[in-house]
């Protein structure tokens, strides 16, 4: 496979970051059937048959199933999403849906979450179906809405409504992995196995309302604010899972080093960007996120309410909860306001092999490692229909480039050159399905 990949990939990313599909959340979104569509024309250009489906009126997602050529083989899913989370155009140094390719970089919302790894997705399916070359199983494509919220207007709803397109399915790839950390002089390439468990809740304390001048015994706004503070406060004790466990194995052997399980905090910051990959893995968390009650100074109101993103590892969602119920004490309830379960991956197995191998063929002094996401993925939606996922979004970084910290950041921007890598990463790994 030639760069010429890397060259539509860097084009069709450019494009899908002028359309601007800012999630907001809670419903608050800009459509994604612009996005949507302009993936369904690149797909039907190269002799698929994407279907574009809605979940209600703009939030678009595409599906596509290309026939393999064995029908015996096991089929396999890649998926993304075309959502981006808000971007503030003041604090930019480029105006952040314009597009634009400056330094090497194609900047804009989007560039690494995730719309860089959608346009090298869609540039080698293209190139593949017009060269003639198949995957021996059908290879289903799912490009979603809302992943930076719920996932109820994509992956959600394409799960429950369209899930005969996934039949027998049962691996996937996505986003959030299969990118390179230089530390120490090792090239390493986490690729994620599993992520936390996602458990976001509204908090409620209930009181008698009344003037703000008069004694407030039970005051709503009190017994909140205690109870929030009580969990900001709380350290969280270290939890090392099996996948952390391989992720530290992992990393001592391609470092050529020891990290001590007893101190792991001071391990993450002596080994900077290796150590960025296990700091958010390592305990459950909890981060208040939203406060509000009351109308006017002088009346103390019957309720407040907060929010709180709760996180939990593989095997300790009892316990988290249990956790949270201590801390918010008689007078505060809870309630889900999202709820889903940690999935794993199996880093033993040759899907495994097979992406570590994809890399170390374009990278001989790659150094693939197993790594569990501190946040989250469609990846738990589609673990609700027995598909297991990857985090593999496969890129050759330069050292100054802080790729982790552009998620969710400004100024985000992808290599050109890490997109060409890509693409030829993707293609060796597609010919292995």
């Amino acid at each position: 496979m030639t760069d010429g990949a890397g060259a539509a990939a860097a084009r069709i990313c450019a494009d899908l970051i002028r359309v601007d599909t800012t999630n907001r959340g809670e419903g608050d979104a800009r459509p994604e059937r612009p996005a949507a569509e302009l993936v369904a024309g690149l797909l039907a250009d190269a002799g698929a048959e994407p279907r574009v489906v809605e979940s209600a009126p703009g939030r678009a997602s595409v599906l596509a199933r290309v026939p393999g050529t064995d029908p015996s083989a096991a089929p396999f899913l890649v998926h993304g999403h075309l959502d981006v989370v808000p971007a503030d155009a003041a604090e930019w140094t480029v105006p952040p849906f314009a597009g634009e390719v400056r330094d090497g970089c194609v900047w804009g919302r989007g560039a690494v979450d995730m719309k860089g790894t959608l346009a090298m997705t869609l540039a080698v399916v293209a190139r593949r179906l017009r060269e003639g070359r198949r995957t021996r199983g059908d290879l289903v494509l799912a490009f979603l809405a809302d992943e930076e919220c719920t996932g109820e207007y994509g992956s959600r709803y394409v799960a429950r409504e369209h899930r005969d397109l996934f039949t027998g399915c049962t691996e996937a790839i996505s986003e959030s992995g299969g990118f390179s950390v230089d530390a120490g002089g090792a090239r390493i390439y986490p690729i994620a196995t599993g992520e936390r468990g996602t458990a976001w809740m509204r908090l409620t304390a209930r009181g008698k309302a009344g003037h703000g001048s008069k004694p407030a015994p039970g005051n709503a706004v009190a017994e909140l604010a205690h109870a929030v503070s009580r969990i900001a406060a709380h350290p969280w004790p270290v939890r090392l899972t099996p996948g952390v466990r391989a992720l530290l194995d992992g990393l001592a052997g391609a470092l050529g080093t020891t990290i001590d399980h007893d101190r792991l905090d001071a391990e993450a910051e002596r080994l900077g960007g290796a150590g960025r990959l296990f700091a958010g893995t390592i305990r459950n968390s909890a981060n208040p996120t939203r406060l509000e009650a009351g109308y006017k100074t002088n009346v103390v109101p019957g309720s407040a309410t907060a929010h709180v993103d709760g996180r939990y590892l593989p095997g300790t969602g009892e316990e988290f909860l249990a956790t949270i119920d201590r801390l918010l004490g008689p007078k505060v309830t809870r309630e889900f306001v999202n709820f889903e379960e940690a999935p794993a991956a199996d880093p033993a197995g040759p899907t495994f092999a097979a992406l570590a191998g994809a890399l170390r063929a374009e990278d001989p002094l790659a150094r693939p490692v197993p790594y569990v996401m501190a946040g989250g993925t469609d990846a738990k939606s589609f673990h609700r229909i027995g598909i297991t996922s990857y985090g593999f979004a496969p890129l050759r970084l330069g050292p100054g480039l802080d790729y982790l910290g552009m998620f969710h950041g400004v100024d985000e921007r992808v290599p050109l050159d890490g997109l060409e890598f890509g693409t030829r990463v993707l293609d060796r790994f597609l010919e292995t399905r």
